[in-house]
């Protein structure tokens, strides 16, 4: 666990115990308000988010640390400067260094070259830290991460449902992809796991699942010429009270946010009393504080 750049490395015990950590920080928050005194985060963003920036913001300074955000105009990563002289320069600065970029390569780049800890913030093709947060609430909410039914529905070739795809085969997750031609999980990340099934049918997709989970079908990549004609795919798989009725009668519904109501599920599923997505957005707090800890080896 020297860096968090894909679920490939991790193990599914360094999986639990993960989690465990942060189920304790988020129920002793006290115990660990000095656990990052006199450290530094550098935060290096490509790609905006509330959500990434705020958590780690607020964690790290829960903790007694410090952060530095870095945006796209404040430094010069692979335009006047090379990624790797930006992470041999920044390691000389900070403790760990968080990243939100476009293309995977650059996260990989940042990793190689940086002498402190990396984490992954996001990428075109993988989302780690989500869905480490996200298993955080499965467990909360389920009692339990292993062998239970994931149902992912709409464009499941965005980085979320890949990272789900990664996480699968570790913890005996059933993932059950329904999506349009053309809207599947990567092949690449496909061929890593034998845990998932694919169809074209989000009724099939959803029976059974304990947890329901969609995306934004509008991705920042996404231009303003392609949004009628994703609308007009994705229509059929727009999660609904009725579809959410085939999942198990306990079943969550999750979104990673910022959602879109009406597009891809309706506003009576995400404000309705199985959606956990406030929860699970909180939770990145927590378990991001326990991937920083573990990084460090302070925990």
């Amino acid at each position: 666990m020297g860096n968090l750049i894909t679920l490939d490395d991790f193990t599914k015990g360094e999986i639990l115990d993960l989690i465990t950590l942060a189920k304790d920080i988020k129920s002793n928050p006290r115990k660990y308000a000095k656990a990052m005194d006199g450290r530094v985060l550098a935060m290096i963003f490509e790609k905006p988010s509330l959500r990434t920036r705020v958590s780690f913001e607020a964690g790290m300074s829960k903790m007694g640390g410090s952060v530095i955000f870095l945006s796209k105009g404040d430094i010069q990563l692979g335009r006047g400067e090379t990624v790797e002289d930006t992470a041999r320069v920044t390691s000389r600065y900070v403790d760990i260094m968080m990243a939100r970029v476009f293309e995977y390569s650059t996260i990989e780049e940042l990793a190689e070259n940086a002498t402190v800890p990396v984490i992954n913030g996001l990428t075109n093709i993988n989302h780690p830290c989500q869905i480490l947060g996200d298993l955080l609430t499965v467990s909360e909410k389920l009692g339990k991460v292993e062998g239970i039914k994931v149902a992912f529905l709409g464009d499941c070739s965005n980085n979320t449902c890949n990272s789900w795809a990664t996480v699968a085969p570790k913890l005996g997750i059933e993932l059950c992809c329904g999506f349009p031609e053309g809207y599947g999980p990567s092949e690449s990340v496909l061929k890593k796991s034998k845990r998932y099934k694919l169809t074209q049918d989000p009724k099939a997709a959803v029976r059974g699942a304990d947890m329901v989970y969609t995306d934004t079908w509008m991705s920042m990549h996404i231009v303003e010429d392609e949004r009628a004609k994703r609308l007009a795919d994705l229509d059929d798989y727009r999660v609904t009270k009725d579809l959410m009725k085939l999942a198990k009668p306990k079943a969550i519904f999750m979104h990673c946010l910022p959602a879109h109501r009406g597009e891809e599920m309706t506003a009576e599923v995400i404000d309705g009393p199985q959606s956990v997505v406030l929860d699970q957005a909180e939770n990145r707090m927590w378990m991001q504080d326990a991937i920083m800890l573990k990084l460090l080896k302070l925990a």
